[in-house]
C-alpha cells in the first residue's frame, strides 16, 4: 500500500484519491466474501486507497466487509460512508454514524455523506454532521445525489463545509455538465462519480470499443479515463475481478486524444439544456 496516485482536493485542502473503490452489492453473498476482500485489498495495493460504502449496502454487511479488507491499514485508507435519509435527523445521524463506526471497526470516517434527500430538514442533518466533526467521529461531510437546487438549499442552511457531492456521472449520464458541474468547480467542491462505467453497460458501445482498440486498453479503462480527465472529479468503480481492478487502476495513465473525445462526444452528446439529476 505504497503506490501514490493522482488526487482531488477538497475545500479544506485535504486530498482524496481521484480513483477509489465502490462496494455497492458487496457483502451480500457469503460465498463471494473471500474474493471481494481480495479484490479490495488488491485495489489498495495498487493505490486505490479510497473505499466508498454505505450503511444501506447489505444492511451494514458491506461496512463489515470493508473493515476486514482494510485490516490494520486503516490510516492508509480514505474511508467514505453514507447515512440513509431515514436516519438523517440530528440525533438519527449520530446514532447511525456510531453504528457504522462499530461495523467498520474504526474511530472515525474520513468523509460521511447524506445518501440522498429525504424528509428530514437539511439544517438538522448539517447540524448533526457538524456535531460529528466536533466529536472527531468524522473528518469531513458531504452529500450524494444532490442536484443544483439541492446544493443551493444546502448552502442556504449552513452547508458551506460540504466537501463533496457523490453523483451518477459517466459517458451516458452527462446531464450534470450543464449546470451542476460548473457550479461545483466555481466553489472548489469536487464531485465523486459513482457507476462511472454504468454498471458495465457502456462497455459494448462501438465508439468506446473503437477508442479502446486504438489504445490497446479495455473499454472500461476508456470510460474511466473519460471521467477522470476532468478537473475536480473522482470516481469509485466497483469490481471483484482482479484483472478488472488492475485495469481500473491503469485507467489513470490513459490520456484520451482530441480524436477520442470528439468520437465519444458524437456518440454521447453533452447536454444542451438543464436536466434532472439521474440516479440508480
Amino acid at each position: 500500500m505504497t503506490v501514490a496516485i493522482r488526487a482531488v482536493e477538497l475545500p479544506s485542502r485535504q486530498r482524496m484519491p481521484a480513483l477509489g473503490q465502490g462496494t455497492w452489492y458487496l457483502g451480500e453473498d457469503p460465498a463471494a466474501r473471500s474474493a471481494e476482500i481480495a479484490a479490495l485489498r488488491l485495489g489498495l495495493d495498487l493505490g486505490l486507497a479510497m473505499i466508498d460504502t454505505a450503511e444501506m449496502y447489505g444492511d451494514g454487511a458491506a461496512e463489515e466487509l470493508v473493515a476486514e479488507a482494510i485490516g490494520d491499514h486503516r490510516d492508509e485508507v480514505v474511508l467514505v460512508d453514507k447515512v440513509m435519509p431515514s436516519n438523517a435527523s440530528r440525533q438519527g445521524v449520530v446514532r447511525a454514524c456510531d453504528r457504522s463506526l462499530r461495523r467498520l471497526g474504526t474511530d472515525r470516517i474520513d468523509l460521511y455523506l447524506l445518501h440522498w434527500r429525504g424528509r428530514h430538514p437539511l439544517a438538522e442533518t448539517v447540524e448533526a454532521f457538524t456535531d460529528l466533526v466536533a466529536a472527531g467521529k468524522i473528518l469531513h461531510w458531504g452529500v450524494s445525489n444532490f442536484d443544483l437546487a439541492d446544493m443551493t438549499e444546502l448552502m442556504a442552511v449552513g452547508g458551506e463545509a460540504c466537501a463533496t457531492n457523490q453523483i451518477l456521472y459517466n459517458l451516458g449520464r452527462r446531464g450534470a455538465e450543464y449546470e451542476l458541474l460548473p457550479w461545483h468547480r466555481e466553489r472548489g467542491i469536487p464531485v465523486l462519480a459513482y457507476s462511472p462505467i454504468e454498471q458495465g453497460r457502456l462497455l459494448d458501445h462501438p465508439p468506446v470499443l473503437a477508442v479502446a482498440a486504438r489504445h490497446g486498453v479495455s473499454p472500461a479503462q476508456v470510460a474511466l479515463a473519460w471521467v477522470l480527465r476532468q478537473e475536480g472529479v473522482a470516481a469509485i468503480p466497483r469490481s471483484t475481478d482482479p484483472a478488472h481492478v488492475r485495469q481500473n487502476a491503469a485507467a489513470l495513465d490513459l490520456a484520451l486524444t482530441e480524436q477520442d473525445l470528439a468520437e465519444l462526444d458524437r456518440a454521447f452528446p453533452a447536454p444542451t439544456a438543464s436536466r434532472p439529476l439521474e440516479m440508480i
